[in-house]
């Protein structure tokens, strides 16, 4: 730490990380991508703490070493997630989760059934597929069989959100958060079984709160099946695979675990090979909900699938990480902790600190935590997952899930009608605290 905090070089860095943050909350009044703003702010802190270091011949060589360390961490889960995602947008091309979408569609489930049939499979889908595409896909069904039902829409895409978000807190791979928190050493693999009660507790309170609202209807929908392409089964058996190589790699080897998914990723680039070479004659192209176009095949090409990774999410992540580098290098992130941790204590900070992620952001908000360190057990650690992964539902744009689910049907599900149903959520907040209060008890 460098204390810049009384500096002009600091006051600048500080207007500049608000300002570059504030575009980024008013990305959707704006239409500017979230990576934009916050790339510009974190380089040009480190523009601004250079030029502060260099006018008072102070050496730079901090400073350097520092952003050395930094990039290897940004290195580390950039790689990870890049995988990650190929692998989920593989998985998209070869209708694995159409799929699904059509199966449960087939079933004839009344708006009730519905709205806990797509609640459970998100819960249980959102650790492996991560939450903002399990909320995508679920939130997608609930349209297609919602005949225009504003109430079962709003509902249900409540409740989508909520167990997205709740289900990717006990996984380490179920929310960025979850995962900068493993790959830290904070929280082990097998440690986070201790938040699935946590997690399905701070889903089910707000289910339980919306159904008694939710319409007794039984909706008409089509029985098309959409079975999964050439190969898709075997891609999904390649991701487990390549789960199990990144935790086998960080557990037993104590090697970092992106070297696991670009291990797992090269072997589906193998594969993706493979299927190019011998195209299905049978293949069909599948629209957003599941109408089907019948035509030639398409060669499969993996590098297609790597182009359309989002690539907007993955540099907002190097941008946001830089800017909070930055301020923890000049010192403020010492100050926050100092005067949380240590004056109110880890578990009211930490409860604190899931209010927040619902304004801004919660990958900003759990690395400036990881950077500040605070001295805390494995049962505050696991607090501070829980809290940051599922206190961003509280609002629609306090997680991706949120925001990415509000561009599926922007006529019923506003800002407005999620915190309408907010008094549920925090309900189900606080019974998760009490949740994890309970199930760590053995760790303190």
């Amino acid at each position: 730490m460098h204390q810049l905090t009384t500096t002009w070089a600091g006051y600048i860095c500080l207007i500049s990380f608000v300002v570059g943050y504030s575009l980024v909350v008013l990305e959707e009044k704006l239409h500017l991508r979230k990576s934009k703003p916050v790339i510009i702010a974190g380089c040009f802190m480190w523009f601004i703490i250079g030029v502060y270091q260099a006018s008072n011949g102070m050496d730079g060589d901090a400073a350097h070493h520092y952003i050395k360390e930094l990039i290897a961490e940004i290195g580390e889960l950039f790689f990870f997630l890049l995988s990650a995602m190929t692998y989920i947008n593989t998985l998209a091309e070869r209708n694995v989760f159409n799929s699904l979408r059509s199966w449960l569609l087939s079933k004839n489930l009344g708006f009730r059934k519905l709205f806990w049939a797509t609640g459970l499979i998100t819960f249980f889908l959102s650790p492996l597929a991560d939450n903002l595409t399990s909320a995508l896909l679920m939130s997608t069904v609930a349209l297609a069989v919602s005949q225009g039902n504003g109430r079962f829409i709003t509902l249900s895409f409540i409740n989508i959100v909520v167990a997205a978000n709740a289900g990717g807190a006990y996984s380490p791979f179920g929310d960025i958060t979850t995962l900068m928190v493993w790959t830290s050493h904070k929280v082990e693999t097998g440690e986070f079984i201790y938040l699935i009660i946590p997690s399905f507790v701070n889903w089910i309170i707000p289910a339980l709160c919306m159904f008694p609202f939710l319409p007794k209807k039984f909706p008409e929908v089509a029985k098309e099946r959409i079975p999964i392409k050439q190969g898709g089964k075997v891609v999904i058996a390649l991701g487990i695979m390549t789960i199990a190589t990144a935790v086998s790699f960080h557990h037993f080897l104590h090697l970092p675990p992106y070297l696991g998914m670009m291990f797992g990723l090269g072997v589906l680039m193998i594969y993706g090979y493979w299927l190019k070479i011998r195209p299905d004659k049978k293949e069909y192209e599948t629209g957003l909900y599941g109408e089907i176009h019948k035509g030639e095949p398409k060669h499969f090409d993996i590098f297609n699938k790597i182009a359309t990774v989002e690539f907007d999410t993955l540099l907002f992540f190097f941008g946001v990480l830089t800017a909070v580098g930055a301020l923890q290098y000049i010192g403020y992130l010492a100050l926050v902790s100092k005067n949380m941790y240590e004056t109110i204590g880890p578990t009211w900070s930490n409860i604190i600190v899931g209010i927040l992620s619902a304004i801004v952001d919660n990958i900003p908000v759990m690395f400036a935590v990881l950077k500040m360190d605070p001295n805390m057990g494995l049962d505050q650690w696991l607090l501070i997952t829980l809290t940051a992964g599922v206190g961003g539902s509280l609002l629609s744009i306090g997680s991706a899930a949120g925001v990415a689910v509000m561009g599926v049907d922007r006529k019923h599900y506003t800002f407005m009608s999620h915190l309408k149903w907010s008094w549920t959520i925090a309900v189900g907040y606080v019974a998760s605290i009490l949740s994890w209060y309970l199930v760590t008890i053995p760790l303190r």
